[in-house]
């Protein structure tokens, strides 16, 4: 009888231990699929929004009300995104994990750049108006041409990284065991 309840308690302990790893493995994959389905769906969010603003920006004033609250959208999904950014950690792909950030990185900063210009852009434009000194008006004038150049190619940038979200999606799509695209499909 000893040796029988010395061997169910070496049974006992390899099962829960087993149980225990097995439990932690499956937490772990839950995890990282529930991040991928997560960051996929926020990604998907922000190249929609991006492509929408490219839409309006060649309608009417380029960067008018409509263009302008379509930026301050992308800019709230990443901010989304900053606030959940922790989970990205339970992707395990390092290599997939970098693109995410450094893209987001990439494309915020710039988001950031043109909603701020516009908004010294339109600032300097009613100062403008009721500037008298020609030569004043001569040297704000250059400022608000060399600030629209800067806001334009800033614009552009955003654009061609919105481009690189696709295969950042695609790299989500298997781990989170969903297909990203839909969403797309809607919008269009």
């Amino acid at each position: 009888t000893l040796l029988a309840v010395v061997l169910g308690a070496i049974l006992a302990t390899i099962g829960g231990f087993v149980a225990t790893v097995m439990e932690r493995y499956l937490d772990k994959k839950e995890k990282e699929q529930n991040a991928a389905l997560f960051f996929g769906e926020i990604l998907s969010s922000l190249a929609i929004i991006l492509r929408f603003a490219d839409e309006t920006k060649k309608i009417g004033d380029p960067y008018g009300p409509v263009t302008m609250r379509m930026l301050r959208s992308a800019r709230n999904e990443l901010d989304v995104y900053d606030r959940n950014r922790e989970q990205v950690f339970n992707i395990r792909d390092a290599d997939l994990r970098a693109r995410i950030q450094t893209l987001l990185i990439r494309i915020s900063m710039p988001i950031d750049g043109v909603i701020e210009a516009s908004d010294d852009i339109k600032n300097m434009r009613e100062v403008l108006r009721t500037m008298k000194d020609p030569e004043e008006r001569g040297e704000l004038a250059t400022r608000i041409q060399t600030d629209e150049v800067r806001r334009d190619g800033g614009f552009e940038f955003i654009i061609e990284r919105a481009g690189d979200l696709k295969g950042v999606i695609d790299g989500l799509s298997p781990i989170a065991k969903h297909t990203f695209d839909r969403l797309d499909r809607i919008a269009r």
